[in-house]
């Protein structure tokens, strides 16, 4: 199993990154696949996420709007668009699969149902 994650990099408070997610070694269509972000001192928090058998989304609240998940099923990839970054989003985002699909309660996501995960990628935003 392998989660890539690429996309990351430095940009200006407005900017925007769009972050890839490939993947393999696992049923794609079958699992829920979401961003997580980790900001240094603080826990890993979900972004976004997508199940792939309904194509049902969720965001957290602080981006919403503003972020968009999508998945190229053909590719087994998945994309996070991000504009109007702001430096409070600043922090390693990962990408992960689990087969429980995207648990969350409101902002608050089951993390430990995600099986897989990628490598993480660096998002720095400056004001």
């Amino acid at each position: 199993v392998q989660l890539v994650e690429s996309g990351g990099g430095s940009v200006q408070a407005g900017g925007s990154l769009r972050l890839s997610c490939v993947t393999s070694g696992f049923a794609f269509d079958d699992y829920g696949i979401g961003f997580f972000r980790q900001a240094p001192g603080k826990e890993r928090e979900g972004v976004s996420c997508k199940v792939m058998t309904t194509n049902a989304t969720a965001y957290r609240d602080s981006v919403q709007g503003r972020f968009t998940i999508s998945s190229d099923n053909a590719k087994n990839t998945v994309y996070l668009q991000m504009n109007n970054l702001k430096p409070e989003d600043t922090a390693v985002y990962y990408c992960a699969a689990g087969a429980a699909g995207c648990p969350h309660s409101g902002d608050y996501y089951y993390i430990n149902t995600f099986t897989f995960w990628g490598q993480g990628t660096q998002v720095t935003v400056s004001s």
